[in-house]
């Protein structure tokens, strides 16, 4: 009987402990948020980390919001709003060169092409950039990376953004592909899942990638404030970390398996078309395999922001990038 009661009180201290150590660990997590300038399958290495719990197993509770452009990602950054951005590099380099107290630094490059593409009204088996010239095309924000890389695309085939096409940048981010299912332009300029989307409802042909034509460029990057990185070094590290995780997974997976575990992310879009976009992003080389923003492909980053008009300076790579992290968590 004693030893009945005993093992009574034995499991009734174990349900204690069991409740008081979740207690603990939750009160260890420490919560951030990132802001992320778009919701995209283009950013898989960030859901998979999300859904696969790595940012918890690194004690990070991540809060993810959309900013709906980088210009708004930047200004929730810098008012305390997000603590991590993810974004253009560009929008950094627009707040520095605006004399930013407190400059915003990249930490880690997400992605290593463009992301969207052309979408035109009938398939063209044949496409050439040339076919824009006297076209209309739904574009993006002006100085934004969507549209800059779009118009370097276009300079480099020979075509002039101001002059040989129209480009209407009046619509909102995000509200394109409606616009142009409702009529609206001859080609448009899409993310993904809306480029899979317009072709699965017969609204338009996908018949161009920018990632492709655009060759390598630093399209997004993970940043936070000066101040916020140097008193938390450890929450940068510990969120790069998870990160990384999430990278290494996307590179060494199907793309069947990893639209399986990012299909939370996007309950909308159904698992084949999750698998095709995916696919899509493998087969042009989105993703690196570490997260390290290389000096060369900031320079790059530049060199597209003179081509469009956007950078009467240049600024320095160490100003605004820190591979400290990145390198770190490629230890690990």
């Amino acid at each position: 009987m004693k030893q009945g009661k005993f093992m009574v009180g034995l499991m009734a201290f174990g349900v204690i402990s069991l409740f008081a150590g979740c207690g603990e660990k939750e009160d260890e997590m420490t919560k951030v948020t990132l802001n992320e300038v778009a919701h995209s399958i283009f950013y898989a290495p960030q859901y998979v980390a999300l859904e696969n719990g790595y940012f918890t197993q690194e004690d990070i509770d991540l809060e993810l919001v959309t900013g709906y452009g980088a210009d708004k990602t930047m200004a929730a950054v810098i008012s305390g709003d997000a603590q991590i951005g993810f974004m253009g590099a560009e929008a950094s380099v627009y707040a520095y060169l605006e004399g930013a107290n407190d400059p915003v630094v990249n930490f880690a490059q997400g992605t290593q092409r463009a992301g969207n593409f052309l979408v035109a009204r009938e398939e063209m088996a044949d496409f050439q950039w040339s076919d824009l010239k006297e076209k209309e095309v739904l574009g993006g924000r002006k100085g934004g990376m969507p549209e800059m890389v779009f118009e370097y695309i276009l300079k480099q085939n020979g075509l002039d953004p101001a002059k040989d096409l129209s480009i209407d940048q009046s619509i909102d981010f995000g509200s394109t592909a409606a616009a142009f299912s409702g009529g609206k332009g001859e080609f448009t300029v899409e993310f993904e899942p809306a480029a899979t989307t317009l072709e699965k409802n017969g609204d338009g042909y996908v018949v161009a990638s920018l990632g492709v034509d655009s060759g390598y460029v630093p399209y997004t990057s993970y940043s936070a404030k000066t101040s916020y990185i140097e008193k938390n070094p450890e929450i940068i590290q510990a969120f790069t970390d998870g990160l990384q995780k999430g990278v290494d997974y996307v590179n060494s997976h199907t793309a069947e398996e990893i639209a399986k575990v990012i299909q939370p992310q996007f309950k909308e879009n159904d698992l084949d078309t999750i698998t095709t976009i995916v696919e899509r992003y493998q087969s042009q080389d989105t993703w690196k395999e570490n997260l390290v923003f290389e000096k060369e492909s900031f320079e790059l980053l530049q060199d597209i922001l003179e081509s469009a008009g956007e950078l009467e300076e240049r600024a320095d790579y160490d100003d605004l990038v820190t591979t400290v992290y990145a390198k770190e968590a490629m230890k690990k």
